[in-house]
């Protein structure tokens, strides 16, 4: 049934004059329009209404996130979103290609006449990156420097304000610290876990040892990161070390979060944990996109640029490959994997427990 008391003619619902008028290149104001410069603006504006798009769905994720208790129905939804944001990434991954039909040369026609504007100037990316958990402290030392010389006073003030907040980085990391999995009455998992963790480790040492042949350079090298990862399992039971851990920047997530995600990883097939742990997996691959398309933007200024700076006074393609490498947020849930055990040699949880991790416990809250 109509439900509008006017018509809605296409044109003015999708606002195509403002639309399709708002390309004008900067080349043109000087001289000779360069070809390539209208599709180099068309690809930034499409990704800026994309990036509307993605904080538009994480707004909406975060408000769930602020509650004190986040419901099965509410996760159903989270994760719908999530993986909404992810097909987002996929195509802005793609559309990087489009970009690189542009040659070099073609590039040059119209770059300078963009300085000093530059993608350090994309607000709404900011706001991406600040809204999911990459706040300044925790940037590469060039970003810390000058993540916020490149904007105005107005732009620099709201996003200043914005790092103030709790990032969905926080959000999750407190959802996770309130699950109500780690304590088991008698039931002692952590001190099975770490019987399980400490066997597997000795095999894998065994294994190393073993290899004839194996240069004993390499044997070294091996035997020196078992060590370090038994270190890792050791400092997640243990309050103090995992606080060392944590400041050398190993972890970023609290020992409890770590534990509770541990735990939904370990025992993702149990009804309980379908959706927290389809979740994590969200959250996971969204980092992962953002690192793809962090390295295929560096790849690309570096096919254009060679070793040039960039617009903005940063060194182009060595500043992008170092923000690929260190810029992430959700690392530790990529470090996941250290800490599971095969399925075979999982602790078998109590009929008590597992009645708790069944839709019953859910029934109960």
């Amino acid at each position: 049934m109509q439900k509008n008391t006017k018509p809605c003619y296409y044109g003015d619902y999708l606002h195509l004059d403002r639309i399709l008028s708002a390309q004008l290149p900067q080349s043109a104001v000087y001289g000779n329009e360069a070809h390539d410069e209208t599709l180099f603006i068309i690809v930034h504006q499409v990704y800026e209404l994309w990036f509307k798009q993605i904080l538009h769905e994480l707004k909406s994720v975060m408000e769930i996130f602020a509650n004190e208790q986040v419901l099965d129905q509410q996760l159903t939804g989270v994760v719908h979103k999530l993986k909404r944001v992810i097909s987002i990434q996929q195509l802005l991954n793609q559309q990087i290609g489009v970009l690189e039909t542009m040659t070099p040369q073609d590039f040059m026609s119209f770059r300078d006449y963009l300085v000093p504007a530059s993608g350090f100037q994309s607000i709404q990316f900011k706001m991406l990156e600040i809204g999911l958990g990459l706040k300044s402290e925790f940037r590469i030392d060039f970003d810390k420097d000058s993540f916020y010389n490149r904007l105005n006073e107005r732009d620099r003030e709201f996003l200043q304000a914005l790092e103030k907040l709790p990032s969905l980085f926080e959000r999750v990391e407190a959802w996770l610290e309130r699950m109500p999995f780690l304590e088991f009455g008698d039931f002692s998992f952590w001190q099975l876990y770490q019987q399980v963790t400490g066997t597997m480790l000795q095999e894998d040492e065994a294994t190393v040892r073993s290899i004839d042949g194996m240069p004993e350079q390499e044997r070294t090298l091996q035997l020196n990161e078992i060590e370090r990862t038994r270190a890792k399992f050791d400092a997640l039971l243990n309050g103090a070390q995992y606080a060392e851990l944590q400041q050398q920047g190993s972890f970023r997530l609290s020992q409890k979060a770590m534990l509770s995600a541990l735990f939904i990883s370990l025992y993702q097939e149990e009804p309980v944990f379908n959706l927290p742990f389809q979740v994590l997996q969200c959250l996971t691959e969204i980092d992962e996109n953002l690192t793809i398309w962090r390295y295929k933007h560096a790849m690309m200024v570096q096919r254009m640029l060679g070793t040039k700076i960039g617009t903005g006074g940063s060194s182009g393609h060595d500043y992008l490959k170092r923000t690929t490498e260190k810029n992430r947020i959700f690392t530790d849930l990529f470090h996941m994997a250290t800490f599971l055990v095969p399925k075979a040699s999982l602790p078998q949880l109590p009929t008590s427990v597992r009645r708790q991790l069944g839709f019953y416990f859910a029934g109960q809250e």
